[in-house]
């Protein structure tokens, strides 16, 4: 039997961010240490389907992957059918009919959330499946959803739990929290999708009462600046509030800093440490989500070019922001740095932040001396590690 861990790398989402999503595991893939580790991959489409995928890694991508695994698991499926007919027969022959009915009972046992990755097709047995590296962002990715039914298949996987990434998510609530842990952050103001459709105007007003323009407008629940706009009076606000609203319920509006924009990577659980800070110098008006993975144009600066005293005050306040929404594993969080002041703001925090090859992460924590490789060791032993912490003793 192989010494080797298991660990199956789960991709793609259906989220707006689907595409970072299959980039960041190509760029894992390619890193992960196959002499160390058995990868099994599943991708989930756009549609929610999960699929088995053992194809080249390059497929990902592009998204030609999901063609061959359709292909893949269509032909695992006629085949399954071949043998559940030629075994029906089999044991219609030999009078064996409490057989049959016990194959039958093997896919009710299989429906059980553990036995989710077998029902992708994933074609190993999952019981010995070590740790469930998801490497997937925005909804149903990051927000505490999937990781639910990791907790209740009883694999440890990579990141935070429920909690953690259910509020890393949700800016608003993560506002909340930075706020009562006393980390310093600009003026904001949260909207709901009704009220922006039914009455926009009013709300413009609520606005302007709390923040002058221009002004950030974002949904609340979204990641990779999916959805934000920038607002430079009521028309664009208006435009801004309508467009942030097609991504989730709550729609939230931030006054605007003039910052620079500076990340932190952390690692770790209980005791986390924190990387070299880095600053993104945008190739756009902001780091939209078309400066981050189209244009190629925005500059990372690492370590950024700041006092010693702000950048150890920042990785502070990233540690800070990490432990109070009791994250795990990993999580970059991003900041101002007031241009005139010196003044430092959180931004926000990304618990599943992106792994692609430009993504200021992995580069964060290679200028730290954890290159990209030894990352995702130190990821699956800590995965490891909180799943252990986790476990509790329950009285019948």
């Amino acid at each position: 039997m192989s010494s080797k861990k298991r660990v199956a790398v789960i991709f793609g989402g259906q989220s707006s961010e689907h595409e970072v999503s299959r980039a960041s595991a190509e760029s894992v893939l390619k890193n992960i240490n196959n002499d160390k580790y058995d990868v099994v991959v599943v991708g989930i489409t756009k549609e929610g389907r999960w699929l088995a995928y053992d194809g080249p890694v390059e497929k990902l991508r592009s998204g030609e992957w999901q063609a061959i695994a359709e292909r893949k698991a269509l032909l695992r499926q006629q085949e399954g059918k071949a043998y559940e007919l030629k075994h029906a027969i089999d044991s219609h022959e030999s009078g064996d009919f409490n057989n049959i009915e016990s194959q039958k009972s093997l896919v009710n046992v299989k429906s059980s959330a553990r036995g989710i990755l077998e029902i992708a097709g994933a074609e190993v047995d999952t019981a010995q499946i070590d740790v469930i590296f998801p490497v997937l962002h925005g909804c149903n990715g990051e927000d505490g959803t999937i990781q639910g039914l990791f907790e209740l298949a009883g694999i440890p996987y990579v990141g935070s739990g429920v909690l953690g990434s259910a509020l890393g998510m949700d800016k608003a609530y993560a506002k909340i929290v930075f706020e009562k842990e006393g980390i310093p952050q600009g003026k904001y103001i949260v909207l709901d999708r009704k009220k922006i459709l039914q009455d926009v105007d009013s709300l413009i007003y609520d606005v302007e009462k709390v923040l002058s323009y221009p002004c950030f407008v974002k949904p609340s629940n979204a990641g990779s600046s999916v959805g934000v706009g920038k607002a430079h009076d009521k028309k664009e606000l208006a435009q801004a509030l309508e467009y942030a609203a097609k991504y989730d319920r709550r729609v939230l509006v931030e006054e605007f800093i003039n910052g620079r924009e500076v990340e932190c990577g952390v690692l770790g659980n209980d005791d986390p440490i924190a990387s070299v800070v880095g600053e993104i110098i945008p190739c756009n008006e902001f780091y939209d989500y078309k400066a981050k993975y189209i244009d190629n144009n925005s500059k990372a600066v690492i370590p950024a070019e700041l006092p010693t005293e702000t950048m150890l005050k920042i990785r502070e306040y990233a540690v800070r922001a990490f432990k109070s929404l009791d994250c795990a594993g990993l999580s970059r969080v991003d900041f101002f740095v007031h241009k005139e002041t010196g003044e430092i703001l959180i931004n926000e925090i990304n618990t599943l932040p992106g792994f692609t090859s430009i993504s200021m992460y992995p580069q964060l924590w290679a200028e730290s001396g954890i290159p990209y490789n030894e990352l995702i060791e130190r990821l699956i032993d800590l995965a490891i590690e909180r799943n252990e912490d986790s476990k509790r003793e329950i009285e019948y």
